[in-house]
């Protein structure tokens, strides 16, 4: 969340939150007036309230808002029991044991179990559901051949025995745990996803709730709503907010302009250059690190000049990612040095998992023309015509393919031409997904604090998340290692990290662009938001105004 294709795909995103209410911030009162409501902002439109295919971090969002796991990221970035009572780990790392609280409840007072979060895992499973994030459940008994299509998703090694759920693992997968607070493996009821069928999680009425909020008021295309205080919700005597109003704001200068009105709470500074130069000086201000990466992704299954290995390593090399950072972003962004961006998770030797893994990529104009010229003549097909899509909700996005336009045709010179192609973010997913385009620049937020968030997503073609459909054997067994026989072993699954990014860079798959940051305005008297550089963004289950 995804987080933004998540899909940040990115999809990681920035969010832009706002403060107030009908009664408070844009209609009038002062916000601070209003200790029962908050305002949040979204920087572009919801695309799916079904968990099991939700992949934006948009989406995930709402979702991780009103929808409760058996576990939940705090404050510290632990894991902690949600709907969970406990949970216990095998000595082998192959089971685990979770026992639900008792008396849980869904938003319409109907009974909560453990069969819920069974049928959930199940149904991401299943082929017929397509989610984009069933590889996830690979390691889980039996996963792989049931999304395969092998065999039924009974066989899934999970398991409900009264308020007790069992989880029964192929191999160690150090990350499980936070799997278990993740918003694609929320429950789901079975007997409401059959009620609605086509329309399950098409609108806010078309979901049921197991968090703190319900969520109410989106009809699938509008773009304000609200969240509603769940109070069947087991841990409600906590939500100290009745109700939370979100907007789809997608001028971030409208949002900056508000909270220095005083009418709204929170708004990030940093979707263009010039809010960012403007306001980060504002006592306000707050960091926060994010675990999201901005990277190009190549159509190597249908791009025949991005097919050849040679082109695609030119366009690498004439990737000058320290000044795209700069002219492109104002500082905003890092460069990326790795696929995994910076602020993931530390590695076992304590550096940024970033930092440990990155295999060296350089700028090399010269190299780069050389290349290209030697790649164009075995492509043999003239010059080399090809579009590159971006998001047009993003003023940063447009300034990355502006500078990117330049800096590739200023080196290729008449063997290249580039058509930028801006489009909304809904349909630069779909185009991703559906393999309609030839380079996009792709943008990814870890889902979890372990470097398989990142790397799974290329370790096969069909993922959902490999949109230029490489396959890369070096890579998959450098992955497979760290997920198999080194899984225990966190300075050699490090070392399987950084394999995995070295042939990524050594047939040029992907090109690496930016590691994100994150800063915003916030009104001090908010209290209680969780940001999460992995998994939810913005966790406001527990924010009130003081």
């Amino acid at each position: 969340m995804k987080r933004w294709q998540k899909w940040t795909v990115a999809a990681v995103v920035v969010l832009v939150a706002v403060g107030g209410s009908r009664a408070a911030g844009w209609w009038g009162t002062s916000p601070a007036d209003d200790k029962s409501t908050l305002n949040f902002g979204l920087a572009t439109d919801i695309q799916t309230l079904d968990m099991s295919k939700a992949t934006d971090q948009y989406s995930d969002t709402i979702l991780g808002n009103t929808e409760a796991n058996l576990l939940r990221t705090n404050s510290k970035g632990d894991v902690v029991p949600d709907l969970a009572k406990s949970y216990s780990v095998s000595s082998d790392g192959l089971t685990y044991t979770v026992q639900l609280r008792s008396g849980l409840k869904w938003s319409d007072g109907s009974a909560l179990t453990a069969k819920d979060f069974v049928y959930s895992w199940q149904r991401i499973a299943d082929p017929k559901t397509a989610s984009q994030y069933s590889y996830l459940t690979s390691g889980v008994k039996n996963a792989d051949d049931i999304v395969a299509g092998k065999k039924p998703v009974s066989d899934l090694g999970v398991k409900a025995d009264g308020n007790t759920l069992t989880f029964t693992l192929e191999k160690p997968m150090p990350q499980f745990k936070y799997l278990l607070s993740f918003a694609q493996f929320t429950p789901q009821k079975e007997s409401f996803v059959k009620e609605k069928g086509s329309k399950y999680g098409t609108t806010a009425a078309n979901q049921i709730y197991s968090g703190a909020y319900k969520f109410e008021g989106w009809n699938g295309t509008n773009g304000k709503f609200k969240m509603v205080k769940n109070d069947n919700y087991w841990d409600a005597k906590n939500v100290k907010t009745k109700t939370i109003n979100w907007q789809v704001i997608k001028n971030p200068e409208t949002a900056i302009k508000l909270y220095k009105q005083g009418k709204i709470d929170r708004a990030a500074i940093t979707n263009s250059p010039e809010m960012y130069s403007a306001n980060k000086n504002n006592k306000d201000v707050v960091n926060s690190a994010m675990a999201s990466a901005t990277y190009l992704e190549y159509n190597q299954a249908k791009n025949p000049f991005l097919q050849n290995e040679k082109i695609r390593e030119a366009l690498n090399l004439a990737t000058n990612r320290k000044d795209l950072a700069s002219q492109a972003t104002g500082g905003t962004r890092d460069a990326a040095k790795s696929l995994v961006s910076n602020n993931l998770v530390k590695a076992a030797n304590g550096q940024d998992l970033s930092n440990y893994v990155a295999p060296g990529y350089t700028y090399d104009k010269e190299k780069a023309k050389q290349l290209f010229a030697e790649g164009i003549k075995e492509v043999n097909k003239g010059k080399m015509s090809v579009t590159l899509e971006t998001d047009a909700d993003s003023p940063i996005a447009k300034n990355t393919v502006d500078y990117l336009k330049q800096a590739y045709e200023s080196t290729f010179g008449d063997q290249i031409s580039i058509t930028e192609k801006i489009v909304p973010f809904k349909q630069r997913l779909q185009d991703s997904q559906n393999g309609n385009f030839d380079i996009v620049v792709s943008n990814w937020n870890g889902d979890y604090p372990d470097g398989s968030t990142f790397y799974d997503m290329f370790k096969a073609t069909d993922t959902g998340m490999n949109n230029g459909q490489f396959k890369n054997q070096d890579y998959i067994d450098a992955v497979t290692k760290a997920e198999s026989t080194d899984a225990n072993n966190p300075s050699a699954r490090d070392a399987d990290w950084k394999a995995a990014e070295k042939a990524l860079m050594d047939s040029a798959n992907i090109n690496p662009l930016l590691s994100w940051k994150g800063a915003s305005l916030a009104r001090p008297n908010v209290k209680g938001i969780v940001t999460n550089p992995a998994g939810l963004p913005l966790d406001v289950t527990r924010a009130y105004r003081k």
